[in-house]
């Protein structure tokens, strides 16, 4: 997780975040066109997941995908921010669908000029990814974006364990972060990091609040308005059919 994402405890001033960063420089800044870019790259595979729903071709949404953020990141669209009512995960679907709706009218006009189409789609492989993930777009990319704010606040934390010496322990316990895993053989678990039964499980708290606490940071980073992240947690755990 980059360093623009605030901690969050309990009364603490939110600094600063990112998307905020963005909304307020929009493209005139270097500042915000920096923190734009980090976001963009950052959650890049939700985008990626809401064309390949869209198009039903894996390949034709990685070019989409590129096609997208390179438009994106040469300014001007972020102008139009403040209408997303402060999510930039909202703001993100909004203008993908948009740039999508444009390059289909391109497409035919294209057509109707006697030209090729834009957005060639292999007939064989659209039925088997349809067949394979029968969700919305929209529901997809939430999905994906659930599944990118969790892995780069477990990145975070892994990075946090490592710098203290406990990578083990952060490996052999991340199951239980990521609720993968029943309480099984804790005793055993214990027997192999060199900590009592008791350790064990106070360890498993703190690191599952340390978790919360960096998923709440990445969440807040998105944000423009602190008063949001607990909705946009509930959001994200919904998401994720949790």
């Amino acid at each position: 997780m980059t360093t623009d994402s605030p901690g969050i405890q309990s009364g603490a001033v939110f600094h600063t975040t990112r998307w905020t960063r963005v909304c307020l420089a929009k493209v005139d800044s270097e500042d915000g066109r920096r923190a734009l870019a980090e976001l963009c790259d950052a959650y890049y595979e939700p985008v990626v997941a809401f064309f390949r729903c869209e198009l039903r071709n894996a390949d034709a949404a990685r070019e989409m995908s590129h096609a997208f953020f390179a438009q994106m990141l040469g300014g001007g669209a972020i102008r139009t921010a403040e209408r997303e009512r402060g999510r930039f995960r909202s703001y993100l679907l909004g203008a993908a669908r948009h740039f999508l709706f444009n390059q289909h009218a391109a497409g035919s006009r294209q057509k109707r000029g006697g030209g090729a189409a834009i957005l060639a789609i292999d007939d064989e492989e659209a039925r088997e990814v349809a067949d394979a993930r029968q969700v919305s777009p929209d529901a997809e990319f939430d999905r994906q974006w659930a599944l990118t704010v969790l892995a780069r606040a477990l990145d975070a934390l892994k990075a946090e364990c490592t710098s203290e010496g406990r990578t083990m322990v952060f490996e052999r316990v991340k199951p239980w972060l990521m609720g993968d895993a029943d309480h099984g053989d804790q005793a055993g678990l214990a027997a192999e990091l060199g900590l009592s039964p008791s350790a064990l499980r106070m360890s498993v708290h703190r690191l599952k609040q340390r978790f919360r606490h960096l998923v709440k940071g990445e969440i807040a980073g998105t944000l423009d308005d602190p008063a949001m992240v607990d909705e946009e947690m509930r959001s994200l755990f919904a998401a994720l059919g949790g």
